[in-house]
């Protein structure tokens, strides 16, 4: 038997935000339907997702809270968990910043670099972005000197801390970039970032002391009042599920990873602080680094302050969570940003799911039941449209395949349901009804029911990453095994 091909999917491990929004359910989706797909074709999958838990803003929001950072984080974490279960998330582990495993793995790692001379001690004095836990320097900063990916105020901090050498692997991460294409995608991230290091990459403060809520600094000297930086800590959760210290075999099994999906706004952590760690340890690079778009609402983008925040748990509580995954990945083309509204879902539900393939599922169903007992016999011969249907079926399949392979999600979707039309338009070809009514044309009669259940079949299959409780049921109603 030949060994499966691993497959290492991560999401980006998510902050615990006080309120989940549906662009939470967009990225762990997406990457849901992509290990799902792989799964499909033979390889071994690990697919992770997690949370990010450590940090200023954590304790701060804590503090207001009148709990402990871990109590805080607790509460919200459990949310995470239960959206992923609703939205049926495949994912074969969930890793928490916070866990004893995690901490063992972020120590190593600074005590590896620091071993090798490429993290030292000295003072920050620059601009930090609290609310997204970012350095900036002043000509990065945005045209009303705000971080320029929030377009919040950023703060002065001067400290003493701990810092990498990130600028010695410039010119080593901007040739890789550079030379391998399909490293970052989609091109636009990919530019953005070649840019970004030409203007010059400095060493990264990879400590805090004006804060305690993160895993402590390892130092033998009993210097014990840094802090490790979220984003050092955060990235390199990607090495700790898969054995990086306890599991040689497991490790080599999966690392480099396949697809790092992440946000376009955290594409430069993942793009070059990540892979600047990465050669420091010696490590291979991941192999891609995709940065999808945002999920906008009605035209303009999510904000507690715009009071149009879209509560995924409610959306599901109302109309199912096929229901919503399939409106996300067919209305999204992955790279770009996306428009949620409710009205455009409400108008796919009533065109795609209850039209469309409702309506085909439950016309042969019934057609199958009324004229041959609910027992279908295989076909004797073929008419011109029988191989047509064929030859669209084979085809399906193959543009399928290929719109998958490169990760065109919503291309492979809309492929899937151009299918379901066409086996629609067939019973409106053939009508079944009418052949029932002649005694000579019950083999005719049964090959159309028979080509129909089998387009169900392909239909439920391709549908299966995308809508994982919806087409097992389909499959259990053709009464198929497996």
């Amino acid at each position: 038997m030949t060994e499966k091909k691993p497959f290492y999917i991560t999401t980006p491990i998510y902050y615990p935000s006080a309120k989940l929004h549906i662009g939470h359910a967009y990225c762990t989706t997406l990457a849901d339907t992509i290990a799902r797909y792989k799964r499909l074709t033979g390889h071994d999958v690990f697919f992770l997702t997690g949370s990010d838990e450590h940090g200023q803003k954590i304790q701060q929001k804590a503090e207001e809270a009148g709990v402990t950072p871990q109590a805080y984080v607790d509460k919200i974490v459990a949310g995470f968990q239960n959206l992923w279960d609703r939205l049926g998330i495949s994912n074969d582990d969930f890793i928490r910043t916070t866990e004893k495993r995690h901490e063992k793995v972020v120590q190593e790692i600074f005590r590896r670099i620091y071993a090798k001379g490429d993290i030292y001690k000295g003072e920050y004095k620059g601009l930090y972005c609290t609310p997204c836990e970012s350095y900036w320097t002043e000509h990065q900063l945005d045209e009303h000197g705000c971080c320029p990916d929030c377009g919040r105020p950023v703060q002065e901090v001067t400290e003493e801390a701990y810092f990498f050498k990130m600028s010695n692997y410039a010119d080593r991460i901007l040739a890789h970039i550079e030379n391998n294409p399909d490293f970052l995608q989609p091109e636009s991230r990919r530019n953005e970032m070649i840019n970004f290091i030409k203007q010059g990459l400095e060493d990264l403060c990879i400590s805090r002391t004006s804060f305690d809520w993160g895993i402590p600094v390892p130092m033998d000297d009993g210097d014990k009042k840094h802090v490790i930086y979220v984003w050092f800590d955060a990235l390199t959760n990607y090495l700790t599920p898969i054995g990086f210290l306890d599991n040689e075999e497991m490790f080599k099994k999966y690392w480099p990873a396949d697809l790092h999906l992440v946000g376009k706004e955290i594409v430069r952590f993942h793009t070059i602080i990540w892979p600047c760690i990465l050669m420091a340890l010696d490590l291979p690079l991941p192999k891609k680094v995709y940065g999808h778009g945002w999920l906008i609402v009605d035209g303009d983008k999510m904000s507690k302050s715009k009071g149009n925040v879209v509560d995924p748990i409610a959306l599901i509580d109302e109309f199912g969570a096929d229901t919503i995954r399939y409106f996300l990945l067919r209305e999204i083309n992955l790279g770009q940003d996306g428009n949620f509204s409710r009205d455009a879902l409400i108008e796919r539900i009533n065109s795609d799911l209850a039209n469309d393939l409702g309506n085909l599922l439950h016309r042969t169903l019934s057609m199958a039941k009324k004229f041959q007992g609910g027992v279908l016999s295989a076909p004797v011969g073929e008419s011109e449209i029988d191989k047509s249907l064929k030859a669209d079926a084979a085809e399906t399949v193959k543009v399928y395949r290929e719109n998958m392979d490169k990760m065109e999600l919503s291309a492979a979707l809309k492929k899937a349901w151009a299918f379901v039309s066409r086996s629609n338009k067939y019973i409106d070809e053939t009508a079944p009804w009418a052949l029932a009514k002649d005694e000579t044309k019950k083999q005719e009669l049964a090959n159309v029911l028979y080509n129909l259940a089998e387009s169900l079949r392909f239909i439920a299959v391709l549908i299966s990453p995308y809508m994982p409780a919806t087409s097992p049921k389909i499959w259990q109603q053709l009464n198929l095994e497996g």
